[in-house]
């Protein structure tokens, strides 16, 4: 069983964004273009006022007020109506939310006055059905903070008692505690037919306005963006580290191969050295000069050249390892980053296809109403491709679609006849089709437009096969 949605907000002095917002004459990103034709203006404006602006100006200057208003004062209250998304698609998909946007009028009528209630425009083009709702606070009986007058003070001047039943603008005794209260009870009970109940009484969830929520995933995007950024640099430097210390490594390796080879030259110079000395069988005294003239010259100096390199070797094989460690380290981080953040990206890609395919059963579901329900539904749509390709404009066809003459001057081009045809103040209307009444039919002076196209192209050709037009008499 899901739960009422019912927030009530003080509008600030400007209501013209709110007016654009809700008569869609300025589509929010959130909301669908393809189903704003569901949308539906519940309560008819009076004569003479063109939109939700002008009819709460138009209920502040016809309700009888004595007061100039003040520049503070709040002239209407903004109401929003829904349900839970899942529990108001179930009451569309039911084909009961005629009846739960006339409930839903009645409470409002009930609990703040008919005449009060100046707007209620249903939205049918977002992902949960809803209903916006202007209300005018105007009240009457006795203020909320009455002043008794002192009984003490003889001499001071008294005023006339104001009347109760005056009408007055008052927002403070319309968004009073109490009555917020009350509104979650009524409203709760009105909709509990429809399986929806109250919400928490005392629950700390806050409203959410679309301002803010914008905001919000505006922020939400910008983090995502910054997080990017900071894994792709942390990404160059880890690349940068490991190929600094590829060089590193390959520098070392190539020095101790050159010291290897130095070290087996001097062990084969000494080696020829001795094999000499024996082949001439020289003394122990020449073989002991050769010996310490080699040893403790040229291998002993070499020898400890080699054991420095092996250090220096050892030492860069150490911080290889450091940078290898670190480099290992970074990558499994970036990989938890990467994965994270690919799982929250595909969870935001899941959850805006399954809105998209509600909101694609949900249009399903109104276009099969639709043709249900208006039997010329898909004739119109067909007329007004016709209507198009004839040369009417947006203007006009909306004209003819509606069944009404048109009178017209310019070129009809046909399709038939691949031509365009000129003409001057003609009657162009579309009605039933006389041998099919499930058909519709453009007619151009009461004949149909095909028919119309025929007798030009004949009137043409007989024209053209005159006499008069066969050549020159001399």
């Amino acid at each position: 069983m899901g739960y009422v949605v019912l927030h009530l907000d003080k509008s600030p002095d400007n209501e013209v964004p709110m007016t654009a917002h809700v008569a869609r004459t300025k589509m929010p990103p959130n909301a669908i273009p393809e189903l704003t034709y569901l949308n539906e203006e519940l309560v008819e404006f009076p004569e003479g006022v063109a939109d939700r602006t002008e009819a709460i100006n138009h209920r502040l200057e016809h309700a009888g007020l004595t007061r100039k208003i003040g520049t503070n004062q709040v002239r209407v209250i903004r109401v929003m109506l829904t349900g839970t998304q899942e529990d108001m698609q179930r009451i569309v998909q039911e084909g009961r939310l005629k009846a739960w946007c006339a409930d839903n009028l009645e409470w409002l009528r009930r609990t703040f006055g008919a005449e009060n209630v100046v707007s209620a425009v249903l939205h049918m083009d977002e992902a949960t059905p809803h209903i916006h709702a202007a209300v005018v606070p105007i009240v009457t009986g006795e203020r909320r903070k009455f002043r008794k007058t002192k009984t003490d003070e003889p001499d001071k001047r008294r005023y006339r008692t104001k009347s109760a039943a005056r009408p007055r603008l008052c927002a403070d005794d319309v968004m009073s505690r109490v009555k917020l209260k009350e509104y979650q009870d009524t409203y709760a009970a009105a909709m509990a037919k429809y399986g929806l109940q109250r919400g928490i009484d005392g629950s700390k969830a806050r409203h959410v306005t679309t301002q803010e929520f914008y905001r919000n995933a505006i922020a939400r995007q910008q983090n995502l963006q910054d997080n990017i950024g900071e894994l792709l640099r942390i990404e160059e430097e880890k690349r940068k580290a490991f190929e600094h210390a590829t060089k590193q490594e390959q520098t070392a390796r190539a020095e101790l191969h050159r010291t290897a080879a130095e070290l087996n030259a001097v062990k084969g110079e000494l080696k020829t050295e001795r094999l000499k000395n024996s082949a001439a069988e020289v003394g122990t005294t020449i073989l002991d000069g050769i010996g310490s003239m080699i040893g403790t010259s040229k291998v002993k100096q070499q020898e400890r050249e080699i054991g420095v390199l092996r250090q220096e070797v050892a030492a860069r094989d150490e911080t290889v390892e450091i940078l290898q460690t670190k480099i290992q380290t970074m990558q499994s981080d970036h990989s938890q980053e990467l994965t994270a953040i690919q799982a929250r990206h595909a969870a935001e890609t899941t959850n805006i296809t399954k809105r998209h395919e509600k909101e694609v059963s949900l249009l399903k579901t109104a276009l099969s109403k639709a043709v249900k329900w208006f039997p010329y539904f898909r004739e119109m749509i067909r007329m007004e491709s016709v209507c198009r390709t004839a040369g009417f404009d947006d203007e006009q066809t909306a004209t003819l679609i509606k069944g009404k003459p048109l009178e017209y001057s310019g070129e009809l081009y046909s399709e038939e006849h691949n031509g365009k045809f000129t003409v001057e103040r003609v009657t162009a209307q579309i009605t039933p089709d006389p041998t099919d009444k499930r058909k519709l039919q453009l007619n151009i002076d009461k004949v149909p437009f095909n028919e119309w196209c025929r007798a030009k192209v004949e009137k043409l050709r007989q024209t053209l096969r005159s006499p008069k037009q066969r050549g020159i008499k001399l």
